[in-house]
């Protein structure tokens, strides 16, 4: 494997990793923040006939956003029909004697930003949102733009649509906001889901780096120490370069098997163990290929020492062979003075076949003056 590619690539890895986790990072501190909200403790006390009534309970849910302090103020929901206190054009009519009131305005058609920032606008110190029609008394924290000294909670419907009947009915209320106690949000089942599957994703890609980094430096260890048994084990191969007046280049030369070819001068061969020769260049890439003479089928990898793991296979053989081997002997190396004496005539085979017969025995002119390749 290209050392660039694999810098390359653990950077790129790095990279991706450390933008997963500043993303998970920031999610969770903006779940962090969200995760804690106020509840509101409200007092509510009105006149019937010569009675005042009171309520007091933990009824409302603060704003995100809010403002959290005590305020006391009168109820005044908006003017007309329509109770959502969403266009600016909104009118609310105060009670005498009330310097501080609070909006009673119905959740829905906009934003619970707009709905505050008209209220605020006509004079409001708080706004009080009553959730959306068949929530019962459901409420939740309400996500909206902060406003300075300006209490926001939503109460729920049932509760908001009796305050609602009992002011339209003429009947001033009085409300007593108060900070309750501080709850923590349970995960619902979405953010729960998002945090199980993104989780899964990360520690998959986490694995699956780890597992292809691991299985990428096998494969470089293997590939190093199989070039290396390569290199060592060629070398002990003879090779010998032809030249004219040799018997095998006459009129009775025999050819390569490999290429087909006949033998010319010059031409570089090299001689296994089982004492068959052919063009260095044609047996170099069979033997790794097939790992054994093309004539005698002798098993010229394992004579010389060499067990090649089902792993590696033939692709990974013929890589080698292309990239690293050629290193081993330069043509320059292979073309010397020194270069090996004709084979005799008691290594030649008949003229039809071009090739020395197999004996155990090598001769002595072979023996003696072919030299291995560095």
């Amino acid at each position: 494997m290209n050392p660039l590619k694999i810098s390359t690539y653990r950077n790129n890895t790095a990279s991706s990793w450390l933008m997963q986790f500043s993303f998970l990072w920031l999610l969770s501190q903006n779940c962090c923040r969200a995760s804690a909200v106020w509840s509101a403790y409200m007092n509510i006390s009105y006149h019937v006939g010569n009675r005042v009534l009171s309520e007091l309970g933990e009824t409302g849910v603060f704003g995100i956003s809010s403002t959290l302090k005590r305020v006391v103020g009168v109820l005044v929901p908006p003017d007309g029909k329509t109770q959502s206190a969403c266009k600016p054009s909104t009118s609310f009519t105060r009670w005498r004697n009330s310097e501080t009131w609070l909006a009673l305005v119905e959740r829905g058609g906009c934003t619970f930003t707009q709905k505050i920032k008209v209220a605020t606008e006509h004079g409001a110190s708080g706004v009080i949102i009553y959730n959306y029609p068949g929530t019962g008394n459901q409420v939740f924290p309400m996500s909206h733009q902060a406003f300075e000294d300006v209490i926001v909670v939503m109460i729920g419907n049932l509760k908001g649509m009796d305050l609602l009947h009992l002011i339209q009915k003429g009947v001033p209320i009085t409300v007593t906001v108060e900070v309750g106690r501080r709850h923590i949000i349970r995960m619902n089942h979405y953010f729960v889901s998002f945090v199980i599957v993104t989780t899964a994703t990360l520690a998959y890609f986490i694995v699956f780096h780890v597992w292809r980094l691991w299985i990428g430096r096998i494969q470089n260890r293997r590939r190093q120490r199989l070039t290396a048994n390569l290199k060592k084990a060629f070398g002990q191969l003879q090779l010998r370069v032809l030249r004219e007046g040799d018997e095998e280049i006459g009129p009775n030369g025999g050819s390569c098997v490999v290429c087909f070819d006949v033998y010319k001068p010059n031409d570089t061969v090299r001689v296994l163990t089982c004492k068959h020769f052919f063009h260095k260049n044609c047996i170099d890439p069979w033997i790794l290929s097939h790992g054994t003479c093309p004539v005698c089928k002798c098993d010229i990898l394992k004579a010389l020492g060499i067990r090649v793991d089902v792993e590696d296979g033939v692709e990974s053989l013929q890589v080698l062979m292309s990239n690293e081997l050629p290193s081993a002997l330069s043509p320059g190396e292979e073309e010397t003075d020194n270069e090996l004496p004709p084979v005799g005539e008691s290594d030649k085979g008949t003229p039809s076949e071009g090739l020395p017969p197999q004996n155990d025995s090598q001769p002595k002119s072979v023996v003696g003056d072919v030299r291995p390749s560095p």
